[in-house]
């Protein structure tokens, strides 16, 4: 088993809290916020390449930057990191979306991943001009994917759904390689459209029984499509050398939250229409106590912030214990953050990737790279006896 780690490009910008942008911080304290420009989300790219992430999930939103023109860009500071672009279907044409991933394909020599994501919360949809339930935007994300999918087998494609209508339908040149769709979705509606179109299944960061009754389901629904498909989980992460400096560091973005920043996030996503935010809410009921929903699953994030609210908290071992215990679930795949995501990305790729390569399941996607002086660099097997001769 080799597992897959992707990283996360914060185009809304990136501070050292959870929330804000560490405004009113004493001088000379580290905490001001990082805005989401092309140097410094280039940063991140780069180092979480060299780190060893496969691709990094760039979000879409009202909140945040466009992710395809923000990852289109940054393809030319990058060499193979591949980007997840989430994309909401319904809210541009079935056959220019297949047109712009078979432009981006070709321009990026093969490095584009799709997340769909056909959006739990009514009024940022109707302000794009979308004004369809829940349920329905599930099956209009379905008659989507059946158009995308037809037009990158080679159309030409005449179809006529309850939500979508083309005819002769082509795009100049298909993309190579298709790209995969990773689609989530905890809700009775969700799943049949999932199984029927995904190659990743996503969920977010619940403790393991709930994920492991969540991949059971989905397996299911794909097994009675003739399908199989990848699972994937989407989870922040702090993780140190010892697990009390890992939890101090959960403490001190927990101290930096005011109640009423609390009250009102809360008060916002109670009003979601999203069955994995409700399921997000749930764990913690906007309560700071009883945070630790299961072993280094924390859910702090999730008190102020919409989404993927829990994160892996605790020493490099055992985030890697906990990650392993996710991977025997049958998860693949991890898309991770953390604040600030530079960082984070560091303290992941050089305390916990080495971890799980010695227990072979992980291997650096591009393989062994030597620095200059001609070692490896994060292969504890080639670096500790420099280290124990220096001592």
């Amino acid at each position: 088993m080799s597992l897959t780690f992707h990283w996360f490009l914060p185009t809304y910008g990136d501070s050292r809290q959870i929330v804000g942008g560490g405004h009113g911080v004493p001088a000379g304290t580290a905490g001001g916020a990082r805005p989401a420009s092309l140097a410094y989300l280039g940063q991140i790219a780069r180092s979480a390449e060299q780190l060893g992430f496969v691709g990094a999930l760039t979000p879409t939103g009202a909140w945040c930057e466009d992710a395809w023109l923000a990852t289109a860009m940054l393809c030319e500071v990058t060499e193979s990191l591949k980007f997840l672009v989430a994309f909401r279907p319904g809210l541009i044409s079935p056959t220019l979306s297949a047109q712009m991933a078979a432009t981006f394909q070709r321009h990026s020599q093969g490095r584009l991943l799709l997340n769909v994501v056909v959006g739990g919360e009514a009024h940022e949809q109707k302000a794009y001009g979308d004004f369809l339930g829940k349920d329905e935007r599930y099956e209009r994300a379905d008659e989507f994917l059946q158009i995308n999918r037809a037009l990158w087998a080679g159309g030409p494609v005449d179809f006529d759904g309850k939500y979508l209508k083309v005819e002769g339908a082509t795009i100049p040149r298909l993309p190579d390689p298709v790209p995969p769709l990773y689609f989530g979705g905890s809700s009775a509606a969700a799943g049949p459209v999932a199984a029927r179109h995904s190659d990743v299944y996503l969920t977010w960061g619940e403790p393991p029984e709930a994920v492991g009754k969540k991949v059971a389901w989905i397996r299911e629904l794909a097994a009675k499509e003739g399908r199989t498909v990848r699972f994937g989980i989407r989870l922040h992460v702090i993780t140190r050398d010892t697990a009390e400096q890992a939890w101090a560091e959960a403490d001190r973005l927990l101290s930096a939250i005011d109640p009423e920043t609390i009250a009102s996030v809360q008060a916002g996503l109670s009003r979601s229409e999203s069955e994995g935010q409700k399921r997000m809410l749930a764990l913690h009921g906007g309560k700071t106590d009883g945070l630790l929903v299961a072993p280094n699953l924390w859910a702090g994030v999730g008190l102020v912030r919409g989404g993927a609210g829990t994160a892996l908290v605790g020493s490099h071992t055992e985030v890697a214990d906990r990650i392993k215990e996710y991977a025997a679930l049958g998860i693949d795949e991890f898309i991770l953050s953390g604040v600030p995501h530079l960082e984070e990305a560091y303290w992941f790729g050089e305390g916990v990737l080495p971890i799980l390569e010695r227990d072979g399941l992980w291997a650096h996607p591009r393989g062994p790279r030597e620095d200059s002086t001609g070692d490896v660099p994060f292969s504890p097997a080639k670096t500790r006896p420099v280290l124990a001769a220096a001592q």
